[in-house]
């Protein structure tokens, strides 16, 4: 071997040397014997550093893998001597090897068993055990060969394909046949062998058995000896939390229901008398979390069990198991309540499939109106915050109590089902009790009772957030919670959750204030001052922002009295922050759009006069043109290209400002209707000159196309002279992004406005298209995927923009504009449809064709267009799908081909019998096609239903690809 190539196997070797080591393996996996070099220094222990007997595992591992069928008999059995020959030397070695060496050499074992044990090596299991006999370091490398061979059969992460899952089905069958009672015995062996003495080992071997009990026979584990084993594990500490996965397992195992209960009952019993019920006198939390997992599944198992037997109709059986279930409720609750989360977590599932059951039962005992109250305490228990949790710092841990969290809101949910009015009530109690004394509670209590009225809203679910009509009873408490709420003062806690959960609550039941309009005042201070918009918190500022432009649009009219006002007091977070250093405004720039577009709900929802609307909505632009005119200015002289950015930051944050306050628009309410046309369009005049600003172009520019697209929406054809102008200076030295990201605004303004701009798309559609091809046609780097996929973009979007100026009943744009242009961009189309594998694409281009072959097709087209149909468009439908690249296998390229079908229609329904006779004489034969299948072609592509023809094109091609 390259001693030197080994040299940078080593993880400290420098990058010359590993890149060496690397080049050195790939040479070794392609040559012929070179694994013959590595099974000898494996048998004969010929190297002593590790990174190398790994390298050796691995060459051998890519033989196994990829070249097995390539060796003769004798190079097989070789390996498999090798194998064997490493092993036995594992039990002599001083010192063990290492796990990573360990289990490569596993997966090596495994990957040969499967490759061998049908054929080859029947005795695989047997020669193993018989080499390793009860040797620990035999016995590890046996449980670890077992490991591997199970995640080669069973393990779920790996995808195998249909013919792998037909021999891993097979291998298991005749594993069960041939092998597994012995390997169980063996596993028997190992347990009793070392269970006091090697408890590595012995966890090791649980592991085995929990692993493989999924497939083989139960009752060769679930018996009494085994059992009575793993119940004695339970009893100790290293091995317990093994011992309790292996039970899982078993427990998990599908059986008949009636022999299910009885088993998980005999273990509970079992469990129970060793005092493993005793929650309370465990301290061990991963022990605990263990068990709680075990504790869920035998539940689980048992309501399993009980869903099966009610669908059999054994009524006396299912109220057994009914029974046996209701007996685990008491620890199930224990669980639930432990102060840790993951064993409370590991036992929610048991805890809602038992209030399902609940569910289903016409009436319910005493004690099961008792544990549904249990369950209902225990949730709200745990739904709140501990004193550790880091608000200001939110990492891991909370992370993982936030998802904990939604595993209780779903039980909750799951107990108002079983239970509307004592969830009502428990929440009612709970939340009175807390916002009496407020001031004097704990803020994670004063949270969870806020955050449980929250949750009532999706727990007790009614249409549209009517919470306060209907049901009497829920309305009554649900209105007095919320007028306790918003009355009690409690929005001036002192801590960031209890007052983010008040203003949730207060925007998710807005309509109490429908009913209760005079707590509106209250509630809009509490947002605009030291509680909400202006809190020390950024965090809490930030989602206060949003939840306020959702309470002023969800109240509307009733926010009529207090709109001068609240706008007044809102003027300071609608300045523009400067990029001056130093200054740190109240509010991030995407928070400000909210209370930009707040503001303008107000003005556009009021009762005010069109006048005063306009005078208001003056008042909340201005500021924003004249800085933008500033900042413009600033930016034209700034040397400094962080000062640049700086600027067009701000420029364009003003640009996104003036475009949020549009939104507040509607059908109802338009634009022009609210007197609003001049200000817009002052807006428009001010903020265009900044697309020919040579700096920071694609900033700016992006900023005003948004602008553009709100103001087609909004302005209609008041909008229309500025377009030319607007798309001269953005066709300047534009990029791909540029050119795409244009596109769909000239595209949206030709589906508006149609033939209003006809005179303007004429003039501009060379000049769009010279731009466009003069970007594809940049010469790119070969491995350049980002260039490939811009360029792949950009075509979409051109091919987009003739389907939409086709589509828009303009077909006058294109042959305006000179014979040579129109073919050219004809041309174009057919490359589009036939050359580039974009099924996208493809797809448009066909969707083109068949416009133009509509509207330009018939007798009295343009000169020379039904020679182009015949000698380009009718090849370009059977050269794509002809296509390697053309996979019918796939949706889109299905469409593409749907298309294409259509066009072919078209073609057929424009030109007659003209278009059969073509195909029939010259075009198919052309192609090599079967006489007999011209003339079913034909007959197909005259069926008046356009389906008929589509299905038999797809059968046509996939016919006629190799």
């Amino acid at each position: 071997m390259d001693e030197q190539a080994l040299l940078g196997l080593n993880p400290n070797a420098d990058a010359d040397f590993r890149q060496r080591a690397l080049a050195y393996f790939e040479q070794l996996k392609i040559s012929q014997d070179a694994w013959q070099v590595c099974a000898e220094a494996l048998a004969q222990s010929i190297y002593s550093d590790d990174h190398i007997k790994f390298f050796c595992f691995q060459v051998l591992e890519h033989q196994v893998k990829f070249k097995y069928s390539e060796l003769t008999e004798v190079q097989q059995q070789l390996i498999r001597e090798t194998l064997i020959t490493w092993l036995q030397a594992q039990m002599l070695n001083p010192q063990p090897e290492k796990t990573f060496i360990r289990n490569k050499a596993a997966q090596v074992f495994a990957l040969l068993f499967v490759t061998e044990y049908l054929t080859k090596w029947p005795k695989f299991f047997f020669d193993i055990l018989s080499v390793v006999d009860l040797n620990p370091r035999g016995v590890d490398m046996y449980l670890r060969i077992l490991m591997a061979v199970d995640a080669e059969l069973v393990d779920r992460d790996v995808v195998h394909t249909s013919e792998e899952a037909r021999r891993n089905t097979l291998l298991k069958d005749t594993m069960r046949e041939q092998c597994i009672p012995s390997l169980v015995e063996s596993w028997y062996q190992i347990l009793q062998n070392y269970q006091y003495n090697n408890s590595e080992l012995t966890c090791q071997c649980l592991e085995v058995v929990g692993a493989y009990v999924s497939w083989i026979d139960l009752s060769l584990i679930a018996n009494e000896r085994f059992i009575n084993m793993l119940l004695g594990h339970m009893s100790v500490e290293v091995l317990r939390e093994e011992a309790c996965d292996c039970l899982f397992e078993i427990v998990n195992k599908g059986m008949d229901p009636i022999d299910k209960t009885k088993l998980v009952e005999s273990l509970c019993q079992v469990l129970q008398s060793a005092g493993l019920f005793s929650i309370d006198q465990e301290d061990d939390v991963d022990f605990l979390a263990r068990f709680s997992k075990l504790v869920n599944g035998m539940g689980q198992a048992l309501i399993a069990s009980w869903t099966k037997l009610i669908k059999n109709g054994d009524m006396k059986s299912a109220q057994d198991t009914l029974q046996a279930i209701e007996a685990k409720v008491a620890l199930m609750l224990q669980l639930l309540i432990h102060e840790d989360d993951d064993i409370s977590s590991n036992i929610i599932g048991f805890c809602y499939d038992y209030l399902h059951i609940l569910k289903q039962l016409s009436a319910l005992s005493d004690q099961q109106k008792a544990n549904v109250e249990a369950i209902m305490l225990a949730v709200m228990k745990k739904l709140t915050y501990d004193e550790e949790y880091n608000f200001e710092n939110e990492g891991e841990d909370e992370a993982m109590f936030v998802e904990y969290r939604k595993q209780l809101k779903l039980l909750l949910d799951r107990l108002a089902q079983v239970s509307p009015e004592l969830l009502l009530a428990s929440v009612r109690r709970v939340f009175n009790t807390t916002l009496q004394n407020w001031q004097t509670t704990r803020f994670m209590e004063v949270e969870v009772a806020i955050r449980l009225l929250y949750m009532l809203a999706e727990a007790l679910p009614v249409s549209h957030g009517a919470h306060f009509s209907g049901d009497v009873t829920k309305a009554t408490a649900l209105q007095d919670m919320m007028r306790t709420l918003v009355t009690s003062g409690v929005s001036a806690y002192q801590h960031t959750s209890v007052t983010l959960e008040f203003f949730e609550t207060v925007v998710r039941y807005e309509k109490f204030f429908a009913v209760e309009p005079q707590h509106i005042p209250t509630v809009l201070m509490a947002f605009l001052d030291h509680r909400g918009l202006r809190h020390t918190s950024p965090k809490v500022r930030s989602r206060t922002a949003y939840l306020f432009s959702r309470f002023v649009k969800s109240l509307n009219k009733q926010m009529n009295p207090f709109i001068e006002d609240v706008l007044n007091r809102i003027q300071d977070l609608l300045e523009l922050s400067p990029p001056e250093n130093g200054y740190q405004a109240l509010l991030s720039s995407d928070d400000q759009l909210f209370i930009y577009e707040t503001a303008g709900v107000l003005i556009v929802n009021s009762e005010y006069s069109a006048e005063r609307k306009q005078v208001l909505m003056r008042n909340l632009l201005t500021p924003l043109m004249e800085k933008f005119k500033v900042l413009l200015e600033k930016l034209m002289m700034a040397q400094d290209e962080d000062r640049q950015m700086a600027l067009a930051d701000c420029l364009n944050h003003a640009v996104g400002f003036a475009s949020r306050t549009s939104k507040a628009f509607s059908n109802k309410q338009t634009v022009k209707q609210c007197g609003c046309s001049e200000v817009y369009l002052d807006c428009l005049q001010t903020f265009l000159p900044a697309l020919s600003c040579p700096l920071q172009k694609e900033v700016l520019r992006s900023g005003v196309r948004t602008f553009l697209h709100r103001m087609i929406i909004c302005l209609e054809e008041e909008v229309l002279p500025f377009i030319p102008s607007a798309s001269e200076h953005m066709l300047k030295d534009c990029e791909a992004k540029d050119l795409q990201e244009f596109i769909p605004l000239i595209n949206q303004i030709t589906a508006k406005f149609k033939t209003q701009v006809s005179p303007f798309l004429q003039q501009m559609f060379m000049p769009l298209l010279h731009a466009i091809f003069e970007v594809l046609l940049l010469p790119a780097e070969e491995n350049d995927q980002s260039a490939a996929l811009e360029k792949q973009m950009l075509r979409r979007s051109y091919f987009a923009f003739l389907q939409t100026v086709t589509g828009s009943g303009m077909s006058e744009v294109i042959a305006n504009q000179g014979a040579e242009n129109v073919e050219r961009v004809l041309f174009t189309v057919i490359q589009g449809a036939v050359d580039y594998p974009d099924p996208i694409a493809q797809k448009t281009c066909f969707i083109i064709l068949s416009k133009l072959v509509e509207l330009w097709g018939g007798k009295d087209g343009p000169v020379g267009f039904a020679d182009f149909v015949y000698k380009h468009i009718v090849p370009a439908c059977f050269v794509a799908p002809l296509k390697q690249t053309f996979d019918l296998a796939d949706a889109q390229t299905v469409l593409a081909l749907s298309e294409c079908a259509v066009t072919l229609k078209t073609i057929h329904l424009k030109r007659g019998p003209e278009c059969i006779q073509y195909l029939q004489q010259e075009y198919l034969p052309s192609l090599q096609v079967a006489p007999e299948i011209i003339q079913e072609f034909c007959q197909a592509l005259q069926q008046p239903d356009a389906k008929v023809f589509k299905n038999y094109l797809k059968v046509f091609f996939q016919r006629a690809k190799p």
